[in-house]
């Protein structure tokens, strides 16, 4: 059969899998409640990740958000830098079984670096959230933790159906040195934490899906998801009383769809772009058996 391009061609057998980029405040939330049907069924995913690290008013995440995040049909939320802005997520960590936080935070901190996921029909997907250290408060390098729950082979190989990275950092360099140490050990690595999606989306030479951001799931008329006339007026007065407040217009869904092929490598990556801000973009689907 003849492929057509610009379609994305999955498989019966291929893991779909659907990120979404960091959700800030409440217009991010909003857009997720909104939209996120539509995505489901235009996409049908096998699964739903979301980093949710600005969830709480651009600060963190409460316990009543998880909840209302899981309700709106995120299966499984990594974070990242602002994982403890908001202190009250801490009375749930032990039960917030689909949370992930960074790998690297100290080992006294509560919550797992890492989830291992039964999806129905395919198997065990291994979600792992790390933290850059470039650029970004002090922490320890991710690289020897990752090293420790990344298998030395393929996914399915190491009988994963998947193996998903987000990894949080501001530096592109850091992020893309640590997707090519992994090439072909996992099937993702997609960036998050700097809020504007990037158009480098690719698979790399030994079949690991990448982007260095996925963007964020907000309002776009602002600066990265603050109010603009605090955000410049911070930059312009230099001053402590600029504080930043987080916009509070109409938010999107921006993140990335991935095929993950029976030897749980990408088969496919494009990004998702749906609402008011940007150009939109959904993959075209076109299924073969």
């Amino acid at each position: 059969m003849a492929l057509l391009p610009n379609k994305v061609y999955v498989t019966l057998s291929d893991l779909r899998l659907l990120f979404l980029g960091d959700i800030f405040g409440a217009p991010g939330r909003q857009a997720v409640r909104d939209y996120l049907p539509i995505l489901k069924d235009r996409l049908q995913p096998d699964l739903i990740i979301a980093n949710i690290e600005n969830s709480a008013h651009g600060f963190g995440v409460t316990s009543k958000i998880y909840h209302e995040l899981k309700g709106y049909g995120v299966e499984v939320m990594t974070s990242g830098n602002h994982m403890w802005d908001n202190v009250d997520i801490l009375n749930i960590m032990h039960d917030a079984d689909c949370l992930v936080r960074p790998i690297n935070f100290p080992a006294h901190h509560p919550g797992v670096g890492y989830r291992d996921i039964e999806v129905a029909g395919h198997g065990t997907v291994r979600i792992i959230n790390a933290l850059g250290s470039l650029f970004m408060h002090p922490i320890s390098s991710a690289m020897p933790l990752l090293e420790e729950v990344i298998p030395q082979s393929n996914p399915r190989d190491a009988e994963f159906a998947a193996i998903f990275v987000d990894f949080h950092a501001e530096a592109s360099s850091e992020k893309m040195a640590t997707a090519n140490a992994f090439d072909g050990r996992i099937s993702a690595l997609i960036g998050t934490h700097t809020h504007v999606p990037t158009a480098d989306y690719r698979i790399l030479p030994n079949g690991t899906a990448y982007q260095t951001d996925s963007g964020m799931c907000g309002d776009y008329n602002s600066v990265i998801g603050m109010e603009t006339e605090s955000a410049v007026a911070r930059l312009q007065e230099k001053l402590p009383k600029a504080k930043l407040q987080p916009a509070k217009g109409d938010g999107m869904i921006a993140g990335a769809f991935i095929t993950i092929d029976p030897y749980g490598l990408a088969q496919s990556i494009e990004p998702v772009r749906y609402g008011p801000g940007l150009a939109e973009h959904i993959p075209n689907m076109k299924e073969i058996s």
